[in-house]
């Protein structure tokens, strides 16, 4: 079966590397964006199975990625699973309206990012 690729959008190195290191060991390709408009544009070139999205980021922040991925024709139907530390309960319903699948609070558990991931893959 071919590896599923998921793009992680987060501005911070370390978490990045924390969630890149989980996500292999799973057997995932990843790819990688630091801020809203790197996420945009290497969802369009990569075209990932999924996206791992932090809702802080510079260069207009996770909601406007979210708005501009649905826009577009061929990153409107990939799969988008928040992982933000922001406070939930107002974040999460709005990132779900802007088409978020998942809304996962950091620090993020491995088993449940998995769980999101496989989910959200329909594995």
């Amino acid at each position: 079966m071919p590896k599923h690729k998921i793009l992680i959008v987060e501005d911070d190195p370390d978490t990045r590397q924390l969630f890149n290191v989980r996500l292999r060991a799973s057997g995932y390709d990843t790819a990688f964006a630091e801020d809203a408009y790197m996420a945009v544009s290497m969802a369009l070139k990569e075209q990932p199975d999924l996206i791992l999205l932090d809702l802080g980021l510079p260069a207009g922040g996770g909601f406007t990625v979210l708005e501009r991925l649905r826009a577009q024709t061929s990153t409107a139907t990939i799969p988008v699973i928040v992982a933000s530390a922001r406070e939930r309960s107002s974040n999460e319903l709005r990132a779900r309206k802007a088409g978020a699948r998942t809304y996962l609070q950091k620090p993020v558990d491995t088993t449940e990012l998995l769980a999101a991931i496989q989910h959200a893959l329909g594995e």
